[in-house]
């Protein structure tokens, strides 16, 4: 969590100063166009467009974002995050762009100077996430500098759900331990609203399921408090929803279906239902692995 508001602050100072140089002027780009020129998620986007309508530098009106008025220095946020911690951020959104986009296929080739130069990113960086997936079977290391892409089959599939259901038991559990007193049951209740309000506008936004559901998953772990459990789940993730073999056809039969699961899971959860989260997070689960073999067995005719 951490890591994620060191890397909004940067991305705030990179806006403010677009904007005190007039290379954004009012009305602001849709939240979409923001996200995409500065490498991050719409969720980090609007969570900085947030921050500064608090600090009247936008308003938000019947037209767009605008600018209420031009930021000073002193609206700049006083942030720690190394260079390094940053472009690793940048790489790990290139990355899951390159598979979701289908960019980099099964079997194919590539080597670490080569994403270098197209990410923008140093070497180390990423060799450093590179390794972190080959861990998972998810690329392989041919030779020094050189990668290639695996396909995965059911077999795959289901050892990589049985892992997933271990470690979102674990921290639905703890989760409905937590205090009320915790933020983080606000936080359920704001993402049941933002799953409300994108079942209604799913004919055309079904695409942006991934993003919520990122945030609705993260938020069940974060019970864990265990920072090796969310390196697993960052991976896990991204095979879930960047990797190369999904079948896109039912994409938005598939997302809705989700949405109603996850809204299921969140209410009982609020309710304080235990016994009733768990048996819908459950379902859930099951529902993404029937939905994950049929995606590569349809993909290996």
């Amino acid at each position: 969590m951490a890591r994620n508001k060191k890397l909004r602050e940067i991305i705030a100072n990179q806006l403010l100063d677009a904007v005190r140089l007039e290379h954004i002027e009012s009305p602001l780009p849709s939240q979409a166009s923001l996200a995409d020129l500065f490498s991050v998620s719409r969720t980090t986007i609007r969570h900085i467009m947030n921050d500064l309508r608090d600090k009247g530098i936008l308003s938000e009106t019947e037209n767009g974002w605008v600018i209420a008025r031009l930021p000073s220095e002193d609206d700049e946020y006083a942030t720690t995050m190394s260079e390094k911690d940053l472009q690793s951020k940048v790489f790990e959104v290139f990355f899951n762009d390159e598979i979701k986009n289908k960019r980099m296929l099964p079997g194919q080739e590539f080597t670490e100077l080569e994403l270098s130069k197209r990410s923008k990113c140093s070497t180390s960086v990423v060799r450093e996430h590179l390794i972190r997936f080959s861990r998972f079977n998810f690329i392989e290391n041919i030779n020094r500098g050189r990668w290639r892409m695996i396909r995965f089959d059911v077999h795959y599939a289901a050892s990589l759900i049985e892992l997933r259901e271990m470690l979102e038991c674990h921290a639905l559990n703890r989760f409905m331990n937590l205090p009320r007193s915790d933020e983080r049951w606000l936080k359920a209740q704001y993402l049941l609203y933002e799953h409300r309000e994108l079942r209604e506008a799913m004919v055309s936004e079904y695409q942006a399921f991934s993003e919520l559901d990122h945030k609705f998953h993260s938020l069940l772990l974060s019970a864990s408090n265990n920072p090796f459990m969310d390196q697993f789940y960052d991976i896990i993730s991204v095979i879930f929803h960047y990797h190369y073999q999904w079948d896109n056809t039912d994409l938005r039969k598939r997302n809705m279906v989700a949405i109603e699961e996850h809204m299921a899971i969140l209410s009982k959860m609020i309710s304080g239902d235990d016994l009733g989260a768990m048996g819908e997070l459950r379902r859930h689960l099951q529902t993404a692995k029937r939905t994950m073999e049929n995606s590569l067995i349809t993909n290996s005719i």
